[in-house]
């Protein structure tokens, strides 16, 4: 349902507590993101089909919500869209080889920075992250994915289960974990359970 709230020009509503945990899209953003023109979004705002909020006389839209709608709207027998991110690419490419044979859409990223430009400008049923990368950790990028989305699955790539920043990882709501070495049915099998999809039925697959 559309949502006429007014709100302030830091982008919440009047007295709403003060917090990075709602990201404002302006109408050019959301047209990327819908990859639809501005004819389209006028339309789903007219027909109220959208959530939308109203800052002074301009439309911003709410990056969780605009999240939300996406994934409500997919339609039956759409790929589910993952995002992974490792510095290794052997490791990279391997796990993006696995999920696209298993008909997902498969977006790679080779550290954190380029994950979070990723996770900005597409919206994603999972992200499977390394946790340790030079520069940014896989930790920040899960951080920063709650932030966008906090009903994303996330699965975390780590070399010891009982690590300390898997451990962290887990306290953030991740979905699952591969350690290392996995093979490929290990990770379908993995990815699937933390959409909540039907994984492989292969014997062995665990």
């Amino acid at each position: 349902m559309l949502d006429y709230r007014r709100v302030s020009e830091n982008g919440r509503p009047p007295g709403a507590p003060d917090g990075d945990d709602e990201v404002l899209l302006t109408t050019e953003e959301v047209t990327a993101i819908l990859n639809v023109n501005l004819r389209t979004l006028y339309r789903l705002l007219k027909h109220k089909q959208i959530p939308v909020l109203r800052v002074g006389r301009q439309w911003r839209f709410r990056r969780g919500e605009i999240d939300v709608w996406l994934r409500q709207r997919r339609p039956p027998g759409e790929r589910k869209r993952i995002l992974v991110v490792d510095d290794e690419m052997s490791v990279r490419d391997m796990v993006a080889k696995a999920l696209t044979q298993a008909r997902y859409n498969v977006d790679t990223a080779v550290d954190g920075a380029s994950a979070i430009d990723r996770l900005h400008g597409t919206s994603y049923d999972l992200l499977i992250t390394d946790l340790k990368m030079p520069g940014m950790d896989g930790l920040a990028v899960i951080r920063e994915a709650r932030r966008l989305d906090a009903a994303l699955a996330i699965v975390i790539i780590t070399g010891a289960s009982t690590e300390a920043s898997a451990i962290e990882a887990c306290n953030l709501g991740v979905h699952g974990y591969l350690t290392k070495p996995f093979g490929f049915h290990r990770i379908v099998s993995v990815a699937a359970r933390a959409m909540g999809v039907p994984g492989p039925t292969q014997p062995g697959v665990e």
